[in-house]
């Protein structure tokens, strides 16, 4: 079974469109909303429903298209939470979201497929997995909702990841590895404009690695046109190449790759910070 939208053209169509940029415009912004006690960016956490919910208002107010809801740090060495509480911190949260704006784009950022179904049942557009589908129940999930999907490449698990992380030619691997994927839900029925690829800047890969999938971007839209994710907010890479060690101190160089994404027509940035990148996106669009 799969594709199977039914009557939700109308819904299927506000997801594309939420995922590939208008050829006049510039990246759609993915704000993140961690209920999280733990991300890595302190500043980023929400500890309550009220401020979750109120964070991401704001962020529909200054210009998001996407609100992305996690409810476990995926950072490296985080530790892992179980299914229960992971419910308990996201499900409230796309639940008050969805009742405050009907037609704002929701997704959920998860490994569990018990977490994805509960969540495109309380609201959520978009399954945002960092584990790339490895799991054949959430496959399922997307293929029988219809949803959208972004696969993001990992290698290992965010325990793992970064324990000396190695390719042979990293783009091209990873390129081929979610191509691989994103097809295999093609050929099961799934609309090809309703899925996104994430290279997954930082999980799995060191410097060079990260610098390298960011230059080759173009390997990972297919033939088929699939939308490009790039989530590098205020990540170690922006530290790497700042000095700035501290996440809090990476938002300059966040906007720096945010330019470049503008300009190599990449579909979405995935941002802590909303109202700066739309702002940037704003005067790129005018100048460019």
């Amino acid at each position: 079974m799969g594709g199977n939208f039914g009557p939700q053209i109308v819904h299927r169509a506000r997801i594309s469109a939420g995922l590939h940029r208008d050829e006049t415009d510039s990246c759609h912004v993915m704000g993140i909303l961690n209920v999280t006690p733990d991300s890595f960016h302190e500043e980023s956490r929400q500890n309550t429903l009220e401020s979750a919910v109120e964070t991401g208002l704001q962020m529909w107010q200054k210009g998001a298209t996407w609100i992305d809801v996690g409810g476990e740090s995926t950072r490296p060495n985080a530790d892992a939470v179980s299914i229960e509480e992971e419910l308990q911190r996201v499900i409230p949260v796309i639940e008050a979201l969805r009742a405050s704006n009907a037609d704002g784009l929701i997704s959920i950022d998860t490994r569990r497929p018990q977490v994805a179904q509960a969540a495109l049942d309380a609201g959520a557009d978009l399954i945002n997995d960092v584990s790339g589908l490895r799991d054949p129940e959430m496959v399922k999930i997307v293929l029988d909702s219809g949803c959208g999907v972004c696969i993001m490449h990992m290698q290992g698990t965010p325990q793992t990841m970064q324990d000396q992380p190695s390719y042979v030619d990293c783009a091209k691997e990873v390129s081929l590895q979610l191509l691989e994927t994103a097809r295999g839900l093609v050929a099961a029925g799934h609309p090809p404009e309703c899925i996104a690829l994430d290279p997954g800047i930082g999980f799995g890969k060191k410097l060079e690695h990260n610098i390298e999938l960011l230059q080759r971007h173009e390997l990972f839209r297919g033939v088929e046109g699939f939308a490009v994710l790039w989530g590098v907010s205020r990540k170690s890479i922006i530290g790497e190449l700042t000095g700035h060690a501290k996440p809090s101190e990476r938002l300059s160089g966040t906007l720096g790759v945010a330019a470049l994404a503008h300009f190599e027509q990449i579909d979405i940035v995935r941002v802590h910070d909303v109202e700066e990148h739309i702002d940037v996106f704003k005067v790129l669009n005018a100048l460019d």
